[in-house]
Order: structure tokens, then C-alpha cells, then sequence
């Protein structure tokens, strides 16, 4: 199976980490969170964003940023940030990449965006907003690439079962 890896740089909201996490879990994708992290991670908030999904997720934690990029050699990395200058959707994502976001409240070092400013990405969206939610763009860019990919070892089609209509009204 090929290797997507979503990686949280010093992310501040267990909430919105444990939402990535669950994403991570369902798609097959590796988590990698780069400290310092604005939460435990024994953090009940944590935990409950993440349902019952932890068994399922490979989770990596880096001291920094010179740590992650030291132990993941070879990777290639896309950099999403509002200061993109290309699409995420116009670009290919080859084998063991790594989707690479920012904290909540500032995003990506400019100086990091300024080395890769091919990889530098942007979700589209209208002028006035100033951002998406960090676990909503990690999982638009996590299906993007998973799309591309035509979405390997997942499960594709789910299974309709079939009720009386007057059971399902009973529902209501």
C-alpha cells in the first residue's frame, strides 16, 4: 500500500488532533505530531475526538521540527498554509508523502513555506475567510491524495439493507 503521512506541526487543540487522528485511523495514514503540543497526550479531550479508533492509528511524536525531517529522509512534503500559491488539488502526490500543517493559530513558519514554494499549498476558498479548521483541511488533503490514488486497500462501496418503508417512518 502506498504511505500517506499527515504530520501536525505543534498543534494547539487536542480536539482538532484527535479529528486527524480518527481520519488517520479510517484511511490507513500515519500521524506524526511535531512538539511542542498544546495538550497532553493523555488529554480526555484528545481521546474522545478520536473515538475508539486509537488501536487502529500509527502515531510518531518529534521534538521539532530538526527532529522530524532528520528521521523522515526521503519523504516528499507538502506544506499547507492560506500563503500557498498552488492548488492542493493541482498537484500529484507520489508514494510516502507527507501533508504537513500547521498550528491553529499561526499555521507554518514563513521561513519554512519560503524553502518549498513549489510544495506550498492552498485549499481554495472565498476571500473573507481566514482559514478552515485545521482536522477539516487535513482530511480535504488526506482524500485528495487518497482520490488520486484511487483510494488503496479501502473500502469502497458500503451495503444498503433493505426495510419496510413503515419501519423506517416508525424511526421519526
Amino acid at each position: 500500500m502506498a504511505k500517506l503521512n499527515l504530520v501536525l506541526v505543534e498543534p494547539e487543540i487536542p480536539q482538532n488532533t484527535g479529528n486527524i487522528a480518527r481520519t488517520c485511523a479510517a484511511t490507513g495514514a500515519a500521524l506524526h505530531l511535531v512538539e511542542p503540543l498544546g495538550f497532553r497526550p493523555d488529554d480526555k479531550k484528545l481521546k474522545r475526538a478520536g473515538l475508539d479508533y486509537w488501536h487502529l492509528l500509527d502515531i510518531t511524536y518529534y521534538r521539532d521540527l530538526n527532529d522530524f525531517f532528520e528521521r523522515n529522509k526521503g519523504g516528499s512534503f507538502f506544506f499547507f498554509s492560506t500563503k500557498g500559491t498552488h492548488r492542493h488539488s493541482d498537484v500529484s502526490y507520489p508514494d510516502n508523502s507527507f501533508l504537513v500543517f500547521g498550528k491553529e493559530t499561526r499555521g507554518l513558519p514563513e521561513e519554512l513555506l519560503m524553502q518549498y514554494p513549489d510544495q506550498t499549498l492552498r485549499i481554495p476558498m472565498i476571500d473573507e475567510a481566514r482559514s478552515l479548521n485545521l482536522s477539516n483541511s487535513a482530511a480535504i488533503a488526506a482524500y485528495e491524495v487518497l482520490r488520486q490514488w484511487d483510494y488503496p486497500e479501502l473500502q469502497n462501496r458500503g451495503e444498503l439493507h433493505r426495510h419496510r418503508w413503515s419501519d423506517i417512518n416508525n424511526l421519526t
